[in-house]
């Protein structure tokens, strides 16, 4: 049986564990050995959550740990699961069973696909992808690693999402656009040209977001 380690112990952590404990291999593959987290207070005035084991900067993986990342914010993921790779960390996806994942479809290490998310025919999903819950991820996506799908959103089909991007809440990405490397579709946004690395993009049709000095 392997112990299953949660990075991050705030709202989205206690989400995870929510999650895990419902999916098929809770307590037939491991059990929830607990959290870790920088705030080791983070759990104050929750009940019934197991305990944070210690800081992610500190803690040294032991035989039979895996780990599930929870944290929100994508470089801030990256850093704490690159630092615990380091040390030999193994991660493993987490597939709820209320979601729909097909066959064809390919998901990498360290994925959550939450609760009535879909995945279908022959997407490719990267390494440390969250899928949140009702997203839809249609035939011939591709997402790139450390990028977060955030509730409510539509993927349609042939897109193409780079790596470190956030699509926040109820997007929808139209057909065979590209979404390039660590940029940001804001919520609600319909999705309908190609949007450049780094940029953020808002509105219907989304367009390029500037602050302005």
């Amino acid at each position: 049986m392997k112990n299953l380690i949660i990075i991050g112990a705030g709202g989205m952590g206690r989400s995870v564990y929510s999650m895990v404990v419902e999916c098929d291999g809770y307590n037939v593959e491991y059990v929830v050995k607990g959290f870790i987290d920088n705030n080791l207070f983070s759990l104050e005035g929750f009940d019934d959550y197991p305990p944070v084991l210690g800081t992610i900067d500190d803690y040294i993986p032991q035989e039979n740990d895996i780990f599930i990342c929870s944290i929100g914010d994508i470089i801030a993921k990256k850093r704490c699961c690159e630092l615990l790779s380091q040390k030999g960390a193994v991660f493993i996806t987490i597939v709820h069973p209320l979601a729909r994942v097909v066959k064809t479809a390919k998901l990498g290490k360290g994925v959550i696909v939450a609760p009535y998310a879909t995945v279908n025919a022959n997407s490719v999903i990267g390494n440390h992808v969250l899928v949140q819950t009702h997203s839809v991820v249609s035939h011939d996506v591709v997402i790139g690693d450390w990028t977060r799908i955030d509730t409510h959103v539509v993927c349609i089909g042939g897109i193409k999402i780079g790596s470190k991007v956030v699509v926040h809440t109820g997007a929808i990405i139209n057909h065979n656009v590209l979404i390039e490397d660590e940029a940001c579709v804001g919520a609600g946004s319909f999705v309908v040209t190609n949007v450049r690395k780094g940029t953020s993009v808002f509105g219907n049709p989304a367009r390029e977001f500037k602050i302005k000095n």
